[in-house]
């Protein structure tokens, strides 16, 4: 199931549809079908019609899309027109296709259909069930999912060698990075002296203690030495080692801590309350980080290829039932996993071992990254089957200088990807027919 990080959002192609003009989902495709009056032709590409059915369709997708990206959304005429300049470069693109020979496998058509009915929570049977129902067919989705591919296919063939990333802009990425290390994750240093208080602790116990810290504080900003302030009052372990913490990232250290001292300059200290008591806290010492960290994330999974006997439905009904055992307390994840998975990690109790960013499709990350370590999600639809994942685990883990140098290539490739694309798509569309047509009156 596993597969490597591609150069660019190459990974997401297949859930990515279009670029710039994503479908809608079915439900408000097929209700636009029936806002559509007398229909005829508003535009030529090449030998290939444009009607005014067409447009009307297309327009809520362009509205939901705008709205979707928090952009302006135009309306009436202006609305249409946009619809229409999309379908144009969309029939440009796919004339460029046929011209290149691109085609779209029936199985590549098949696995889609079965990726927006899991989308929808239905079996494909039901979904055409509910695209007849509501006024369109089946041949016609199929049509669409088909154009989705060859229009994914075209772009992957064409987009990402045009995409050009410098070593100078590269430098200047990883330099930007370091430089937000300072106020994100420094490496600092805490003095800590703690004055315990304890739970049973009475209101005059109390203020004593917080006197004994404020004169600890006192002396610390008047400039006496940590370790013989530290050995005076600290019941805290830092006692012994000169009220030093030791330096580390930022995060490393309690929040209370970071929070408490972001805003001092090495050498000043301040005085913070927990349960645990007062705490007394000097910056010794802070840096940018020399060490950059990813979050890893350690899962595990099983998987289910529908196929055969076994159905995507089935498969989903499955695996929602090896979760409610599991978390009954009645089943062993690796055990099942063993019995089940028909992944290469099923011997190994469907263990996927530490994995960086990127590592995974998109449709399993995108789950596995909202779970919190320990909980199970529900049954999930991939390229590859259909999931149960569980996160054992996430630390912070450091990366190489290559690590990080390749880090910045892709976040700066997928920054140029989309203007990158429509330049290419409207190249592409500058080199067909294009005839507007008049309504007839």
């Amino acid at each position: 199931m596993m597969v490597p990080m591609f150069n660019l959002r190459l990974r997401s192609f297949l859930v990515w549809a279009f670029v710039a003009y994503p479908l809608l989902p079915f439900a408000q495709t097929t209700q636009a079908a029936s806002v559509v009056g007398h229909d005829y032709i508003v535009a030529v590409v090449d030998s290939v019609p444009i009607t005014n059915h067409d447009v009307s369709l297309r327009a809520p997708q362009v509205r939901h899309q705008l709205k979707q990206k928090n952009l302006p959304v135009p309306e009436g005429q202006a609305l249409l027109k946009a619809a229409l300049e999309r379908l144009i470069v969309e029939k440009a693109l796919l004339l460029y296709a046929k011209d290149t020979g691109i085609t779209i496998e029936e199985e590549a058509i098949n696995q889609a259909e079965l990726r927006l009915a899991a989308q929808s929570q239905l079996s494909v049977a039901d979904l055409h069930k509910k695209i007849k129902n509501e006024g369109s067919s089946v041949e016609r989705l199929r049509q669409d999912l088909q154009d989705q591919l060859t229009l994914q296919r075209l772009t992957e063939r064409n987009v990402p060698a045009r995409i050009k990333v410098s070593d100078v802009e590269i430098d200047q990425a990883i330099q930007e990075r370091q430089n937000a290390s300072i106020n994100t994750n420094p490496d600092i240093e805490l003095g800590h002296i703690l004055i315990a208080v304890s739970e049973k602790a009475s209101d005059t116990d109390v203020a004593t203690l917080q006197a004994k810290a404020q004169s600890a504080l006192a002396q610390l900003q008047r400039g006496d030495d940590l370790a013989r302030v530290a050995k005076e009052f600290s019941n805290g372990p830092e006692r012994e080692k000169g009220g030093l913490m030791g330096v580390r990232p930022a995060s490393r250290y309690p929040t209370l801590f970071v929070e408490a001292t972001q805003n001092l300059k090495v050498g000043e200290a301040t005085l913070v309350r927990s349960g645990a008591g007062f705490h007394v806290l000097k910056l010794v010492s802070k840096r940018a980080s020399s060490v950059v960290t990813v979050t890893q994330t350690h899962p595990r999974h099983i998987l289910l290829r529908p196929g055969g006997q076994l159905s995507q439905t089935a498969a989903r009904a499955q695996l929602a039932e090896f979760k409610r055992q599991i978390e009954a307390g009645k089943a062993d994840f690796a055990k099942l996993a063993r019995e089940h998975s028909q992944d290469a990690s099923g011997p190994e109790g469907g263990d996927l071992n530490w994995v960086s960013p990127g590592m995974f499709v998109p449709e399993f990350e995108e789950v596995m990254n909202k779970l919190q370590p320990g909980q199970i999600a529900d049954p999930v639809v991939s390229r590859f089957g259909v999931h149960l994942i569980q996160v054992l685990e996430r630390r912070e883990a450091p990366i190489s200088e290559r690590e990080l140098r390749d880090m910045a290539r892709n976040q700066l490739r997928e920054k140029k990807f989309d203007e990158t694309y429509q330049l290419w798509a409207q190249e592409v569309r500058g080199r067909a027919y294009v005839e507007y047509r008049d309504a007839p009156q």
